[in-house]
């Protein structure tokens, strides 16, 4: 892996502040720093509340995607799924609006401020516009306790899930939920509990998921995402963390140079997002995005440039992370 300077990694850095369409994950302003590499622009974009050493790893997946050739593709598209944020019913169909011919939808529930008959009822909303054919499938973001998430899984079993994602924090937990919900034949799917881990393979180890959600950035490239993914052995989801179109190339090209697919990918975000870094976003077209390198604007990176505080914040949070990969 090639590995560049940190004054080669700043003389391309630049800092975007992208409106969301909706408030998704607490936020309404999708902050990322993006370079340019020897094979192409790459994004560095870890959530502002993830701590140096966590952060560090994103760092190494934007060097990997930046510096290095990407693997073979055995794909050019990538099928997507729809994703919900924590909106009211109302709001479900101008939101799958967003995504054009994906007839999959991954929806949020869990959120502390919400209740579980507000987790019901927008699900109740995606199933009514999906209607019977489509999948759902819905992400807690580890927002339940064993009890709460079986309570849970019972209460929109009845609006055939395609699988559960990431119910309960722990490692731990999750054995204990997919023992309890098993004759459900619902399958349980992990996230934070690979992408946060220090042994991402542990969760495949203890039988705690049936299914891993893989993300490339977050797990330090392209290249170690496909080593978890052939060591564990499980189906996967690829999928993105809020990316900008840059991001989610990367995601893509992760996405396309897997073996089997059997699940539509959680790579459609860009259509959350009210303005991209480029005139020619990853969106979906036909229930799909491209999978191809993504070029952005000089113009859109002027006009979403973030303030001169936020990018030294981001350019110093650069040099932090890049001296944990360096030690």
């Amino acid at each position: 892996m090639t590995s560049p300077s940190l004054d080669d990694l700043l003389s391309t850095a630049r800092v975007v502040a992208l409106p969301l369409v909706t408030r998704f994950r607490g936020i309404d302003v999708r902050e990322a720093l993006l370079m340019e590499g020897p094979h192409g622009w790459t994004e560095f974009s870890p959530f502002v509340e993830y701590d140096d050493h966590e952060a560090s790893v994103w760092l190494r997946g934007a060097i990997d995607y930046g510096w290095n050739e990407t693997p073979a593709a055995l794909r050019d598209r990538i099928p997507v799924n729809a994703t919900v944020p924590g909106v009211d019913p109302d709001s479900v169909a101008a939101v799958l609006a967003r995504f054009p011919g994906c007839r999959t939808a991954k929806v949020k529930v869990a959120a502390s401020d919400q209740t579980l008959a507000q987790d019901v009822a927008r699900v109740r909303a995606v199933r009514e516009v999906l209607g019977p054919e489509g999948r759902i499938r819905v992400d807690a973001n580890a927002g339940w306790n064993v009890d709460e998430a079986e309570h849970a899984i019972h209460a929109l079993a009845e609006f055939d899930l395609e699988y559960v994602e990431q119910p309960c924090p722990s490692l731990e937990d999750l054995v204990e939920i997919r023992l309890r919900t098993k004759y459900m034949g619902i399958p349980i799917a992990a996230d934070e509990s690979v992408r946060k881990a220090d042994d991402p393979l542990a969760v495949a180890e203890a039988g705690a998921a049936d299914l891993l959600v893989i993300k490339a950035q977050p797990l330090g490239g392209i290249r170690r995402a496909l080593r978890i993914i052939e060591t564990a052995g499980l189906p996967v989801v690829v999928s993105s963390a809020l990316d900008t179109s840059v991001g989610l190339a990367m995601g893509a090209a992760l996405a396309a140079s897997v073996a089997d697919l059997d699940y539509d990918c959680g790579l459609g975000t860009a259509s959350l997002l009210a303005a991209d870094v480029t005139g020619s976003p990853l969106v979906p077209v036909d229930g799909a995005i491209e999978v191809r390198r993504v070029v952005p604007d000089s113009e859109l990176l002027d006009r979403h440039a973030a303030s001169p505080e936020r990018t030294d914040w981001w350019l110093e949070r650069l040099g932090r992370c890049f001296a944990v990969l360096d030690g």
